[in-house]
C-alpha cells in the first residue's frame, strides 16, 4: 500500500484536470452563442453565462490547483450551479441513463464539484 499512497498528494490532478477539461469544452462549444441559444432553448444573455461560468469554472480549479483554495472552492461553486441547472432544467426528465438523455454524467459532475467546495486543497 505505501507504493499508493505515495501518489496520493497528487491524485488529485486527475480529478481536476478531467473535469476542467469537461467544463472548459462544454464552454468553449457555445460559442457563437446567437447559434447556440436558439439549439438550447435558452436566452442569448443566459447561454453567456453558462458559457462564461463554464469556462472560468474549468480556469479556476485548475488554478486553484496551485496552492489557492478559494480559487479551487469558486471554480468548484460555478460547476454545482451549472450542474444543478442542468440537471433540472434538461435531464431529470429523461431519468438516470445517459443514452436516454438522462442525468447520470451531470451527477458525476456535481458530485465531483461538491467534493472540491468541500475539500478545497486537502488531499
Amino acid at each position: 500500500m505505501k507504493f499508493f499512497d505515495s501518489f496520493a498528494p497528487y491524485v488529485h490532478w486527475l480529478l481536476r484536470l478531467s473535469l476542467a477539461a469537461t467544463f472548459l469544452y462544454h464552454g468553449w462549444s457555445k460559442f457563437p452563442v446567437d447559434v447556440s441559444a436558439p439549439q438550447m432553448g435558452m436566452p442569448v444573455a443566459m447561454v453567456w453565462a453558462v458559457a462564461f461560468t463554464e469556462i472560468g469554472s474549468g480556469l479556476l480549479l485548475i488554478a486553484g490547483g496551485f496552492g489557492k483554495d478559494v480559487l479551487t472552492r469558486l471554480g468548484a461553486l460555478g460547476m454545482i450551479v451549472i450542474m444543478l441547472g442542468a440537471i433540472v432544467m434538461v435531464h431529470l426528465p429523461h431519468g438516470w441513463n445517459v443514452l436516454d438523455g438522462g442525468m447520470e454524467f451531470q451527477v458525476l459532475m456535481l458530485a465531483l464539484g461538491l467534493y472540491f467546495l468541500v475539500r478545497g486543497n486537502r488531499v
